[in-house]
C-alpha cells in the first residue's frame, strides 16, 4: 500500500507542474478540444502516473484536478474519470521506454507533417528542427484508435531510443525525462513543424544542412536545458 503518498510534496508539485504544462500548451494553441493527453510517471518505481481528466480544456485544469492511475488504469486518486486511450498509450510508453513524461497532442503544424508522404518533421532543416536530431521515429502504418492495450505497446516499441513519434494520419508524442524539458521540446517542435510547413508552402526549393551540423546542434542544445528550466519558470510567472 502506498499511505496516502498521493498528497506527498514530490506528489503536490507533480501535479501543479503537469497541469501547468496543460494550460500552457492551451496558451500556446497546441491543444484540441477535450482530447489528448500529458502525463508524469512518480519517481518511486511503482508504475503509477499522473494524468489530465476526461472532458476539460486544458486552459481550466488545475493541479486539484490532476489523476494518479496505476497501469491497470485503476484511478487511485482523483475526483475525475480518464480516457481509455490515454491509459493505454501512455501506460505502454511509460512502462516499454522508461520515460517519465508522456506528452501526447494533434497540434496543427506537426500532425500537418504526418499527413505527408515523408510524415516527419525534416532535422536537417530550421534551427528549432536541428535539435532533434537523431531523437524522432515515424509511424507510418495508422491503426485507429488506441481502444485496447496492444495499438499502445505497438506505439511504444516502435519508440524505444526516440524521443519524438510522428504518428501517421494523427498526431505527436514527445517524451521526456522532466515535465519542464517535455515541455520545452513540444513547444519548439511545433515551432520547427511551422516553419517547415511555411517553407514549403513559399514552393522554393529548401536548403538543409548537412546531417553532421545538425547532429552537432542537436547535442549542443541538448547537453545544457537551462532555457527549458527558465523557460518553464517563466511559464509559472505568465501563465494563471
Amino acid at each position: 500500500m502506498h499511505q496516502q503518498d498521493h498528497v506527498s510534496p514530490t506528489v503536490t508539485q507533480l501535479r501543479a507542474d503537469l497541469a501547468l504544462a496543460l494550460r500552457a500548451a492551451a496558451h500556446h494553441g497546441l491543444s484540441e478540444g477535450v482530447c489528448n493527453h500529458f502525463s508524469v510517471e512518480l519517481p518511486d518505481g511503482s508504475g503509477r502516473f499522473l494524468l489530465n481528466p476526461q472532458g476539460f480544456l486544458w486552459s481550466e485544469i488545475g493541479a486539484e484536478d490532476i489523476v494518479m492511475i496505476d497501469v491497470q488504469g485503476t484511478i487511485l486518486a482523483g475526483k475525475h474519470a480518464v480516457e481509455s486511450t490515454a491509459m493505454h498509450i501512455h501506460a505502454a510508453v511509460h512502462r516499454i521506454c522508461k520515460t517519465a513524461c508522456v506528452f501526447h497532442t494533434h497540434m496543427p503544424y506537426a500532425t500537418a507533417l504526418t499527413l505527408t508522404a515523408a510524415g516527419q518533421l525534416d532535422t536537417t532543416l530550421s534551427q528549432n528542427a536541428m535539435r532533434f536530431h537523431g531523437r524522432v521515429c515515424r509511424d507510418a502504418n495508422y491503426n485507429g484508435l488506441a481502444l485496447d492495450h496492444t495499438e499502445g505497446e505497438r506505439l511504444a516499441k516502435l519508440m524505444q531510443g526516440a524521443d519524438v513519434a510522428f504518428l501517421g494520419n494523427h498526431g505527436v508524442v514527445v517524451c521526456g525525462n522532466r515535465i519542464d524539458y517535455a515541455y520545452d521540446d513540444l513547444y519548439y517542435l511545433e515551432r520547427a513543424c511551422m516553419a517547415q510547413v511555411l517553407a514549403q508552402s513559399t514552393g522554393q526549393a529548401l536548403v538543409p544542412v548537412a546531417p553532421a551540423l545538425a547532429q552537432r546542434v542537436a547535442e549542443q542544445t541538448n547537453s545544457e536545458r537551462l532555457q527549458s528550466e527558465l523557460f518553464f519558470a517563466a511559464l509559472r510567472r505568465q501563465i494563471p
